[in-house]
């Protein structure tokens, strides 16, 4: 029998109505998830209570992966299968890693020209095979608080992601079995967040350092409507390379060789960072390392230390929102309010520095780690249709410039960095050579003037272009950057209708095959899923049996029905309640639910029996044919 929801007086009178959606912050350090329950945004928790999920990932034995807390306890003891802050090298090409390898917690494969990958004793696996493992969990953490399955959610990106960086996060996010709605800039989650899309007309500058990113947005705000002016930042900079910076102090302090074995390098960076955190509070503190094959090793760092240390990037982020400063055209004294966002704007200096520039007291009023989904689970409600009424329009911008190769390996910009999107930008070209039937088109991202000096995002090839002398071809090109600031090209030769495009697919990237072979391996946590939906279910079926038997034998078991039967249905009940409690597989919990409806059959009988004499007492059969 199919059970119905009733709602509680206060909610909704047609919970079916209501789409489920969710907000994700995927960080490098961090990661949560967020929703809208009773016109409230806010961060779910696992089962221990938890809100943040740490962003780690363990490759156990037999193909077992713990993500999350469990996986980080085991950084110290196999650090190579424990795989923290992937987000660094999410979207990004083996070449670009080659100078930072000696800096990532993890070792990458050799051999691998495109898509880097960290070795494990599971395999080779890409940044964005891990960032799914984290989607995934953070997906099952939101369906069984929630209660059903996403319609979709909104995932924030920093900033100054590019292209490629926004497309792997798509990717996982399939691999994860997510619908997403959009990609949402982590600085405009934050403002929606802290409601300033309600407040009066204003400047408002969000300075999110994260764990692994920094970018600072210049949003201007008029009700209901978020102008993003200008956005900057660097994809390479963030807590992590504080927690660097003082590894390699403690390297220099205690004489430690800088060919250090893994599992004591990840000792190094899990004290630094336990270090740089506890310095928020305390003005010194004693770092203690063990496991050198001799005594512990101790030295002290003092808060004046570490922000001597970390000025330089202090600096480099204030140099990032100098330069957005400029692009938005704009003044410190034309900001009305700035925003911290992210677990590294804890850092007394950070905090002291961004108020100094921008000389005001910076809002922090919402936990830093928080706030950015927050933000997106506001704004997935919106797009899963829950709030018809709400208006809330996104002005967003690309973080870079997008254009075109041309002769002598230049690059003519076809759209420039902080242009409003979704947008679209066409450009006309013309063929170099007498004859000339086809043209390759080389798709790039930058601020640079010379291809060597910029991204490249992709190659394709327009043919059959009519043989003309040159210069007579006209060669259309449309850029088209949708919502998520994902890129569309279109090329056509205008007289002759000739036509190619193309979705890009970073270089850095993952073929479609290699997706492919992804969603098809991913296949054994669909059915694994299933399997506990499935469950679930018969376990809600018991406990209803269990909680009607009980009610039935309270009230007129003992008047209806002998010792012996009494006896019986109790055996069937216990092995039920035992089948239950031990969330034995759905075939028992269903045989054992039908062992005890036949013991109760005769029981049943009598109960309907006896209600309806009740009821046709004191009437005639007449009445009731009538």
């Amino acid at each position: 029998m199919a059970l119905m929801q009733i709602s509680e007086p206060g909610m909704s009178t047609a919970p079916h109505q209501h789409r489920l959606a969710a907000g994700i912050d995927l960080g490098t350090t961090n990661s949560l998830v967020a929703s809208v329950r009773n016109g409230l945004a806010e961060p779910l928790a696992d089962q221990q209570g938890a809100v943040i999920l740490p962003s780690v990932v363990h490759f156990a034995e037999q193909d077992k992966v713990l993500v999350g807390m469990s996986a980080q306890a085991l950084a110290l003891s196999d650090p190579l299968n424990t795989i923290a802050s992937a987000k660094r090298v999410l979207g990004r090409s083996s070449q670009e890693l080659a100078a930072q390898t000696k800096y990532l917690p993890f070792e990458l494969e050799a051999g691998h020209d495109s898509v880097p990958r960290i070795r494990t004793r599971a395999g080779g696996k890409t940044a964005v095979e891990v960032s799914a493992q984290i989607l995934r969990c953070l997906r099952q953490r939101a369906e069984e608080t929630l209660g059903g399955e996403l319609t979709g959610v909104v995932i924030t990106v920093p900033a100054y992601f590019d292209d490629s960086q926004r497309q792997a996060t798509k990717d996982a996010a399939t691999l994860a079995g997510l619908n997403v709605f959009r990609l949402l800039n982590e600085p405009t989650a934050a403002a929606i967040a802290y409601g300033l899309d309600q407040a009066a007309e204003g400047v408002v500058v969000v300075y999110d350092l994260g764990g692994g990113t920094f970018d600072v947005s210049i949003l201007r705000l008029r009700r209901g409507v978020f102008e993003v002016l200008a956005t900057g930042g660097d994809s390479a900079l963030g807590g992590d390379d504080f927690d660097q910076v003082i590894v390699q102090w403690l390297m220099q302090e205690l004489k430690l060789d800088g060919d250090l074995e893994h599992q004591m390098m990840r000792q190094l960076m899990l004290q630094a960072r336990t270090a740089k955190e506890r310095l928020s509070d305390l003005e010194a503190v004693e770092i203690n390392i063990e496991g050198m094959g001799q005594e512990a090793l101790s030295c002290t760092l003092t808060r004046t230390q570490f922000d001597q240390l970390t000025q330089p990037l202090v600096k480099k982020s204030l140099v990032a929102c100098r330069r957005a400063l400029r692009d938005a055209d704009i003044t410190q004294e034309d900001v009305t309010e700035v925003v911290l966002v992210g677990g590294s704007t804890r850092v007394p200096a950070v905090r002291d520095a961004i108020e100094g520039f921008f000389e005001r007291t910076a809002q922090a009023d919402i936990d830093p780690d928080q706030v950015v989904a927050v933000g997106a689970a506001i704004q997935a409600d919106l797009l899963a249709g829950n709030k018809p009424d709400d208006e809330l329009l996104l002005l967003d911008v690309i973080p870079l410039s997008l254009g075109l190769e041309t002769m002598g390996g230049l690059v003519e910009k076809v759209i420039d960095r902080n242009t409003t999107i979704p947008v679209t930008r066409a450009q006309e070209f013309t063929t170099y050579k007498d004859g000339q039937t086809a043209m390759r088109i080389h798709v790039l991202q930058g601020e640079r003037e010379l291809v060597s000096d910029c991204r490249s995002l992709a190659h394709f090839d327009l043919t059959g272009i009519p043989p003309m002398v040159a210069g007579a071809a006209k060669i259309r090109v449309t850029f088209q950057v949708d919502a998520d600031g994902l890129l569309n090209v279109d090329a056509e030769e205008v007289n002759s209708g000739v036509r190619a495009q193309i979705e890009v697919k970073p270089s850095y990237g993952l073929s479609d095959n290699e997706i492919e072979k992804m969603l098809t391996d991913s296949i054994e946590y669909a059915e694994s899923d299933i399997k506990a939906r499935s469950l679930r279910e018969q376990q809600v079926e018991a406990d209803r049996v269990l909680e009607a038997l009980d009610t039935a034998l309270a009230k007129d078991g003992a008047e209806l029905l002998k010792p012996d039967e009494i006896e019986k249905i109790e055996q069937c009940r216990q092995q039920l309640a035992d089948a239950r409690a031990q969330a034995a597989n759905v075939d028992v919990i269903v045989a054992a639910i039908k062992a005890l409806e036949l013991a109760c059959e005769e029981y049943v009988a009598r109960r309907m029996n006896r209600s309806v004499q009740g009821m046709m007492q004191g009437h005639k059969i007449d009445e009731f044919n009538n």
